[in-house]
């Protein structure tokens, strides 16, 4: 059972972690289920695979529960939960690079919205994913750290591993790209894929 994310007090969590570093596993064990639907919905943007998404959130949370002991209490535990997921991540690119095994461009994506949705509404949601999933890789987890799970661009940079201007910019040009595919008409004239945002 997912737990409720406005039900969760900040110095909750913080007892919650430190508990965990004391050995307490039932603590960990709502941490992972505070964390886990959405480290695994941002990490299946960034494979588009359910199997490897589900496979590096399991390979995250047992990273996170071999270093607990290095997280500083007061720091924020979801950026540096989702820098060890994206960490994760990259050790996967290489690690397919290497061998040759891309990753699956065309598995489809998981259900969105209940069976009572209209069908307009689902497909419309589909279109949006289709498009998210077709942005560069860099720019999709940027705009998913950011849109999804509300990080400032600095967390998204710390996540990310790269400058806050950087951050900004990659939210940027994703927001863009998605509006050139889904309302081009909502573009300013003279906005083409070469232009950089500020």
């Amino acid at each position: 059972m997912a737990l409720d994310q406005d039900a969760i007090l900040p110095g909750e969590e913080n007892e919650w972690i430190a508990a965990a570093q004391a050995g307490d596993r039932q603590a960990f064990a709502r941490l992972v289920d505070r964390y886990w639907d959405r480290l695994y919905r941002w990490l299946y943007h960034l494979t588009r695979d359910r199997h490897k998404a589900e496979d590096l959130a399991q390979e995250t949370f047992l990273k996170v529960l071999a270093a607990l002991g290095s997280f500083r209490p007061g720091s924020n535990f979801r950026a540096w939960l989702f820098r060890i997921g994206h960490n994760n991540f990259v050790n996967l690119k290489r690690t397919e690079k290497r061998t040759g095994h891309p990753l699956s461009e065309d598995t489809p994506g998981p259900s969105v919205g209940a069976p009572e949705d209209a069908a307009a509404d689902r497909e419309a949601l589909q279109v949006v994913a289709k498009a998210v999933a077709e942005l560069p890789p860099e720019f999709r987890a940027a705009l998913m750290l950011r849109a999804d799970e509300g990080l400032s661009f600095k967390e998204v940079a710390a996540i990310l591993n790269i400058t806050e201007e950087t951050a900004r910019w990659r939210v940027f040009k994703a927001r863009q790209k998605l509006v050139k595919v889904l309302a081009p008409e909502l573009l300013p004239p003279g906005v083409g894929e070469g232009e950089r945002g500020t």
